[in-house]
């Protein structure tokens, strides 16, 4: 493969990774992985195409097998909810299906949200939040602020 596409696949892997939340770390060390392989290829390092795929799985393999958990903890540690929060009320910055997952505000932060409601919460809403899950928040909307 060119070096340009391994550079492509690479940034497409990290922007994808900033996209969904859930991702958990996984999708940052193939990004990582083909851009290391696509700058091999643009230094004229790239070899064949069968190594280029061997480099790439190796160096995926290996960075999620050994720096994975450690980056995980450390930015899940930097970004844990605050005391608190359950009961609090925040803003859904979206609409979210029950049972499905979107963003809302808490405190003037965004945070992704669980609806556990039966109903859909609708953007601008305010919601309940009624427990944490990690760093998700899982909220009701069909509740009545007391």
């Amino acid at each position: 493969m060119p070096w340009w596409a391994w550079m492509t696949a690479g940034g497409l892997l990290l922007a994808a990774e900033m996209a969904f939340v859930d991702a958990e770390f996984y999708l940052v060390f193939l990004g990582v992985s083909a851009l290391l392989v696509g700058m091999l290829g643009m230094a004229g390092l790239g070899g064949p195409v069968w190594l280029q795929w061997l480099l790439f799985s190796a160096l995926a393999v290996v960075s999620l097998v050994f720096f994975r958990q450690r980056v995980s903890s450390r930015v899940r540690r930097q970004t844990e909810l605050p005391e608190g929060v359950e009961g609090a009320w925040a803003v859904a910055d979206e609409r979210i299906e029950p049972g499905a997952q979107g963003r809302a505000t808490l405190r003037g932060t965004p945070w992704t949200a669980r609806n556990d409601g039966d109903a859909a919460i609708e953007a601008g809403a305010r919601v309940k939040v009624e427990r944490t899950e990690g760093v998700i928040l899982r909220v009701r909307g069909d509740l009545e602020e007391g």
